[in-house]
């Protein structure tokens, strides 16, 4: 049966880390069942941009600094990496993303080596779906001994939901990910791309920072909520159905976790999942917030609203007032449908695949409803459940 341990922890505060991922990897069977003495164990992050770690965007900067000083403690040599989405100036802003994001800072003060995925050569592997041939992936993946996903715990416009299992997404580097994103325009299907890097990569822990969580218009959009909580599993997929439980919904509401559970990536059904550490049951997070496309129903209706998607969808639009013409939207755009000068979306040619809202900087790509009727419904439902 699988497992994921849930511990609370309130606060970015070291001694309270260092304790509760202690007493979390205790419960999965202590750290000697996964790394030794003279290991090289890589911290994949999420690093998704250039964003500070209060804005609950990222794998936040302290939570790895007591990973990391857990693991030298045991001697083991610890890689921090990730490869950023979207690009500026024709090229991915993970340099950039280290630095703002406070984890370069922290592999210097802590003795860890950085691997920038952009910059460190890849490794071609043979994927099982048929949207390419090969699949190239950042090198210090199987160069590392041991591997440790770190996802935050966050909504996503367009997935719904992103966590373990999106996560590795980055150790695709540099701009090929839009290539993905072209290839696979619906969340379904680019959930089988992940499964392919899933299992490809076998990172052998997930341990996902919820101590703040992104809430509403994610995965860099939306507002910081206190979730203060740290979830454990080596199983990818049941940590990712737990943790969705927790926001109030199931697996049948997130494309890529269905397809992770139709590609066996771990245990996808929540009754055959054991909740340890200071839960039996995933806790509810009170008022939290989901995307628009799910928050207009009730948790128990809201598979009804994704088979509605094309009724109910919001379509991205750049707000001018807010844009600071980085260009993240328009080079980031899998394909090219924002026009540099204008701003303006083309949707003849847009996938609707969010990555705009998804990278912009500074929250100018906001998701709007064109249909009329859909507005109207979604008032008269928030009325009747009100």
């Amino acid at each position: 049966m699988a497992k994921v341990v849930i511990k609370d922890c309130q606060a970015y505060r070291l001694d309270l880390l260092k304790s509760q991922i202690e007493a979390g990897i205790e419960l999965l069977g202590g750290w000697g069942k996964f790394v030794k003495p003279g290991m090289k164990v890589l911290l994949k992050v999420n690093l998704i941009g250039p964003k500070t770690s209060d804005t609950a965007a990222i794998t936040h900067s302290e939570f790895v600094r007591a990973l990391t000083q857990i693991l030298k403690e045991h001697e083991c040599a610890v890689w921090i990496g990730d490869s950023s989405g979207g690009a500026i100036a024709g090229i991915a802003p993970t340099a950039q993303s280290l630095v703002v994001s406070g984890l370069e800072k922290v592999a210097k003060e802590e003795g860890a080596v950085i691997k920038n995925f952009d910059r460190e050569g890849v490794v071609g592997v043979t994927p099982s779906t048929n949207y390419v041939d090969k699949m190239y992936l950042a090198k210090p993946l199987f160069e590392a001994d041991f591997v440790i996903n770190l996802p935050k715990l966050k909504t996503h416009s367009a997935g719904i939901y992103t966590g373990a299992v999106k996560n590795l997404f980055g150790c695709i580097p540099g701009l090929k990910k839009a290539e993905y994103h072209r290839l696979a325009p619906n969340p379904k299907d680019l959930g089988h791309i992940f499964a392919d890097i899933h299992q490809a990569v076998k990172a052998g822990l997930h341990i996902m920072d919820g101590i703040t969580a992104m809430q509403g218009e994610g995965p860099t959009a939306g507002e910081v909520y206190q979730a203060g909580k740290i979830l454990f599993s080596t199983d990818p997929l049941a940590l990712d159905v737990v943790a969705a439980a927790m926001l109030g919904m199931d697996i049948e509401d997130i494309p890529i976790l269905i397809s992770a559970r139709e590609r066996q990536l771990g245990e996808g059904a929540l009754d055959k999942i054991e909740i340890a550490g200071d839960y039996d049951s995933p806790p509810r997070l009170p008022g939290f917030k989901l995307p628009k496309r799910l928050r207009s129903l009730k948790p128990r209706n809201h598979a009804v609203l994704v088979k509605l998607i094309d009724f109910l969808k919001t379509r991205p639009r750049i707000n001018t007032k807010l844009c600071k013409n980085c260009n993240m939207c328009v080079e980031s755009c899998p394909v090219q449908a924002i026009n540099k000068e204008t701003k303006k979306v083309d949707y003849r040619s847009c996938i609707e695949c969010m990555c705009c809202h998804e990278l912009c900087l500074h929250k100018a790509v906001e998701l709007r409803r064109d249909n009329r009727i859909a507005d109207l419904f979604l008032r008269l439902y928030r009325g009747k459940y009100r």
